[in-house]
């Protein structure tokens, strides 16, 4: 069943408004993809029609056929999800829809925010990019799942140093890399996006929890080492504007 159009009197209309419709239709898509993601895998059956993933401005999510008005009443989503789902890896396929999703995201947005002045465009991206986007938590939903986020290469801690920074170095001989590969073969480094490894030096930011490959930081071993409380190059720039 296609989606019924929202009342024209009900969109967001301020700053604060608009960042309120985001954050919860982000939240929506979040749990579609993290603690919901067998509902929803489920739900996108690729012999049914053209599905599409809404997350909703209460904070729920529904996987349903695209507005039936041409052209719709706000931007839709990536049409047709469903239809790839069994061609590609599982991982793959969710981490598709969540950039598809974050995109989504931004273009309803600044469809509501089309009449805001420059400045209020502005602050209103400011406080959507305080959040990590879908894409982010996803990820950082699958590598937090099952491990402690104070320890580095998900588990090997030891590898590398006993203080409190997260970083991690792969030892020069183990036994079990194959079964660490496929533990945390779902880890994505946050700068280029590439499955984690464990030939790979990877260090983790403490505050967006993000994981990342030493080289797309410049972050060596040694350095590491040096280091109580890393912050990915994201969240140090952040900091900086909000000061």
């Amino acid at each position: 069943m296609a989606r019924a159009p929202a009342p024209a009197s009900s969109r967001p209309r301020t700053v604060e408004a608009i960042y309120k419709d985001f954050a919860a239709r982000r939240d929506g898509l979040v749990r579609a993809l993290t603690s919901d993601v067998d509902d929803f895998y489920d739900f996108c059956d690729p012999d049914k029609e053209n599905l599409c993933l809404y997350g909703n401005p209460d904070g729920s999510w529904e996987v349903a056929l695209p507005a039936e008005e041409v052209p719709p009443e706000l931007p839709e989503p990536a049409l047709g999800i469903n239809f790839a789902r069994n061609g590609m890896h599982r991982r793959d396929w969710l981490s598709l829809v969540a950039v598809h999703s974050d995109s989504w995201l931004l273009s309803v947005a600044f469809f509501f925010a089309a009449p805001l002045s420059a400045n209020e465009r502005k602050r209103l991206f400011s406080l959507i990019n305080d959040h990590p986007n879908v894409y982010e938590s996803m990820v950082a939903r699958k590598h937090s799942s099952g491990k402690s986020r104070h320890s580095s290469k998900p588990k090997r801690r030891e590898d590398v140093h006993a203080k409190n920074s997260r970083a991690v170095a792969r030892g020069p001989e183990e036994d079990d890399d194959e079964e660490e590969d496929e533990e945390h073969s779902e880890t994505f480094c946050g700068s280029c996006g590439g499955i984690y490894s464990a030939s790979e030096f990877w260090i983790g930011c403490d505050i967006c929890e993000r994981w990342f490959h030493g080289k797309c930081v410049r972050i060596t071993p040694a350095k590491a080492e040096h280091i109580k409380h890393y912050k990915c190059p994201d969240c140090s720039s952040s900091k900086k504007i909000r000061q």
